[in-house]
């Protein structure tokens, strides 16, 4: 009668300082310590793993020992993604000892950025369209450009193993507005532009969609707006 009468107490102090032993839901009483918990159901969320999709597999192609991905959609802060993707190149060198052959870069081209994944002769072919439905200028020159004003830089990365991801979506309805301005039609223009890119462009369904199925396969994902 004391020990039963000991706990019970303890219990009750235990209670009026907040503390309540686990409750095992299932058995309608508290758990038992000296009972190992079950194992979580298969297919709960400690077992989530992302779908793969083939469509997406040429993230996992690019040799590499790190990965990253520079998603890009303000045509104004375009010049910020070449200069950090060229930091990635000059500090994985100097400090680490990697070659660029040794990292996975991409650089997602989407919406206001698009424009900037085609080569110079469509810039010289539809550059105030492209400058127009960016609303964007040349910063130096304060006009819309008829060359695409990063193709040296792009080019440069290009040539170290860096991949372009180019915004499907953007680029449709990018060809509509074009078509609409210069008397053709939309597949027309479409085949124009996806026919015009830098090399190493991919056409994604979405740009956004990229950056989010690379960040499933391993790639760190920098934003810059």
């Amino acid at each position: 009668m004391l020990r039963r009468s000991f706990f019970a107490r303890a219990g009750g102090l235990a209670a009026a300082l907040g503390y309540a032993p686990p409750f095992d839901s299932a058995q309608g009483r508290p758990f038992d310590s000296t009972q190992s918990r079950p194992d979580p159901k298969p297919g709960a969320a400690t077992d989530w793993r992302a779908a793969r999709h083939d469509l997406d597999n040429w993230f996992d192609e690019l040799p590499g020992k790190h990965r990253v991905l520079f998603d890009t959609w303000t045509a104004s802060r375009f010049p910020d993604a070449i200069r950090f993707a060229g930091n990635i190149y000059r500090a994985n060198r100097d400090a680490y000892n990697l070659t660029e052959h040794e990292l996975a870069v991409v650089i997602v081209c989407r919406h206001e950025t698009a424009p900037f994944a085609f080569n110079d002769s469509m810039w010289a072919k539809y550059g105030k369209a492209f400058s127009k439905r960016m609303g964007w200028v040349d910063p130096k020159t304060n006009e819309p450009p008829t060359t695409n004003i990063h193709t040296r830089q792009l080019s440069n990365f290009i040539q170290q193993g860096a991949h372009l991801a180019v915004c499907n979506l953007t680029t449709r309805s990018l060809s509509q507005t074009l078509a609409d301005e210069t008397k053709r039609t939309a597949d027309e223009v479409y085949k124009d532009l996806t026919s015009n890119t830098h090399g190493n462009a991919h056409f994604v369904p979405a740009g956004v969609v990229a950056a989010t199925r690379a960040q499933e396969r391993g790639y760190s994902i920098i934003s810059i707006g």
